[in-house]
């Protein structure tokens, strides 16, 4: 790979299901896909190319050697698909075609949904209304006024009832009326307008559930008359650079209070099967995550003495005083990178990712035979089901809707998430096998089909999968605080741990049965368990310091007390903390004051100061 080229981060508006499986690239102004299977390079073509090489379509693009089977079938399927809504459209447009000339008045409106036809096109067509061209009023629509000829009128009999708007003739005003099919709004103009533009673009819909798009709408509306569009010359010219202005702006917010609150770098290692490792580094304080760099460490030889040196740059960019910790995956080479980082800068903390650490666990449970086996059961439902469309479709409407796979933070996350989700629509799931649609589905009498109404008629499957949510979802439960962004997770994990730990032993109760997952908890957890940090923010989260039972464990207290002594040098500060620590302690002072007490379970112990 050139060095002229810059690896990009693909946007979460990247919706088409082929960008997982590509990198992106900037050569100057030019971007080129690279396939992640096979390494090949695409200098143009766009996704849809990507998407014909994954599925193995020859054509526009040379097939890929490595994709894997599922990929494979998924990518047929999207671009199943798209064959299917631009057949549906073609259909559409014929009918319009052959529509008699006074019903050709009705294509402007139309056309502007043709670009997004979709499995409910049809139902959009019968419910479509004209607006009245003379008044401004969006809840009106045009009615048969003196003038209409006999022939329009004979038209209007012959039409179902369905449809109430006819057509005027030019020259007589109309007779306005209320119209059910348009919105009750003023502004249903405007949403039309905003509509055609989206379509026009090919916009994705949930584009409307950004901020930035309402910020959009209301300083158009709080214009009023009279607003100019930005010209093309204008959003690429001053615009843009006033946005990157902003955006600069932003990142000095964050870095100015790294003073007070300091921040912690994190480090996510991104590996493709084909054996390329790229690091990316960010920081997190309670005002945001920055991003800081990429690090592609495919041919390092040393790794854990380039990670440090890395990290060790990075940490004096910053600056040392500012840094809080530093977390990166749990791998050897990280640890070694972090202890000696640690040696170099005693004030921070090095700390495995909790989220990583986790996600192990879940994988040592679906090693376990038993285990494996239920999740292999559930994977053959799973493969069949999303293979076949009709299935598919199905599915959904027994569900009400919902999906059986339930995707999580990582593929063992996801493995247990679905077994729970399949345990929520167990009844739904076994109507519809015993249903007389599912016995005429050409589908269900293939192999797959009866192996799937085994599988969800076992009684024995679905006690094994009610087990396995009970070990797990605890465990769940951690890992999504783990990943939350809207509270910090550190004052929650150790007590997560914990009470997933209990929830193990009340599902199994006999020791030699539970002590079986507990070990696999603490073969994965005792880098984090007597984690200074982790154990400050159990003790200073008063959730969980006042409902202990007891003295606290001395280890607790311990690495509280090792976090006073590294992240505090001053001695005379260090004695003000004791003190307050004495109070908070024993609930006394401010600590005891009823607003206080009430605010233990429902105040985030980093919203108290």
């Amino acid at each position: 790979m050139g060095s002229n080229l810059e690896l990009v981060q693909i946007t979460p508006q990247k919706h088409d299901p082929a960008w997982k499986h590509v990198q992106m690239f900037k050569c100057g102004d030019k971007v080129q896909l690279k396939c992640i299977y096979c390494l090949k390079m695409f200098k143009g073509g766009g996704i849809h190319r990507i998407k014909e090489h994954l599925a193995c379509q020859k054509g526009n693009a040379s097939t890929c050697s490595r994709v894997p089977h599922d990929v494979r079938l998924h990518m047929q399927q999207s671009l199943d698909g798209v064959v299917m809504r631009k057949r549906k459209k073609q259909k559409i447009e014929e009918e319009i075609m052959n529509l008699t000339p006074l019903d050709t008045v009705v294509n402007n409106v139309v056309n502007s949904v043709l670009n997004q036809v979709d499995g409910n096109a049809n139902e959009g067509m019968q419910s479509l209304a004209i607006q009245n061209p003379v008044e401004d009023n969006s809840n009106t629509v045009v009615l048969a006024g003196e003038g209409m000829s006999k022939g329009v009128e004979r038209r209007k009999k012959l039409r179902p009832k369905q449809s109430t708007a006819t057509y005027a003739n030019p020259e007589v005003v109309p007779v306005v009326e209320k119209n059910t099919a348009v919105p009750k709004r003023m502004d249903s103009h405007i949403n039309m307008a905003i509509g055609r533009f989206f379509y026009d673009v090919g916009a994705p819909f949930d584009a409307v559930n950004s901020i930035y798009f309402k910020q959009m709408v209301e300083a158009i509306a709080s214009r009023g008359p009279g607003f100019e569009c930005p010209s093309h010359h204008e959003l690429r010219g001053w615009v843009l650079k006033t946005s990157v202005e902003e955006m600069k702006n932003d990142v000095d917010r964050c870095r100015m209070t790294w003073g007070r609150t300091g921040c912690s770098i994190l480090v996510d290692q991104l590996s493709s099967e084909a054996g390329r490792m790229l690091l990316n580094v960010f920081a997190y304080c309670p005002e945001g995550i920055i991003f800081l760099k990429t690090f592609d460490a495919t041919e390092v030889s040393v790794p854990a003495e380039s990670i440090y040196e890395l990290l060790r740059q990075i940490v004096e960019e910053i600056g040392v005083g500012q840094v809080l910790q530093v977390i990166t995956p749990g791998e050897e080479q990280y640890a070694v990178a972090g202890r000696r980082l640690t040696d170099t800068f005693p004030t921070l903390y090095w700390s495995p990712s909790v989220a990583h650490c986790i996600d192990l666990i879940l994988e040592d449970f679906g090693n376990l035979k038993w285990i494996s086996t239920v999740i292999e059961q559930a994977r053959s439902i799973t493969r069949f089901v999303y293979n076949c469309s009709s299935v598919l479709g199905m599915v959904r409407r027994y569900t009400l809707g919902n999906d059986i796979v339930d995707p999580a933070f990582s593929q063992f996350a996801t493995n247990f998430s679905t077994l729970k989700r399949m345990v929520d629509l167990k009844h739904n799931l076994q109507a519809m096998v015993t249903s007389q649609e599912w016995m005429d589905c050409p589908y269900a009498k293939k192999p797959a089909g009866l192996e799937m109404l085994d599988i969800l008629s076992d009684e024995t499957f679905w006690s094994s999968c009610e087990m396995i949510v009970r070990l797990t979802a605890p465990l769940l439960r951690v890992l999504r605080t783990a990943a939350s962004e809207t509270r910090p997770a550190m004052g929650y994990i150790y007590a997560g741990i914990y009470r997933a730990k209990e929830a193990i032993k009340k599902a199994l109760v006999k020791k030699e049965e539970y002590m079986v997952y507990w070990n696999i908890i603490h073969h994965r957890w005792e880098r984090l368990w007597n984690h200074p940090l982790h154990a400050a923010g159990f003790y200073l989260n008063p959730k969980f310091f006042f409902s202990i039972q007891g003295d606290i464990h001395s280890e607790i207290l311990s690495g509280m007390f090792d976090c006073i002594e590294r992240l505090v040098p001053d001695t005379r500060i260090q004695d003000k903390i004791i003190k307050e620590i004495t109070l908070y302690k024993a609930g006394a002072g401010d600590f005891g004051r009823k607003m206080a007490v009430r605010a233990r379970d429902n105040l985030l112990p980093c919203k108290g100061r």
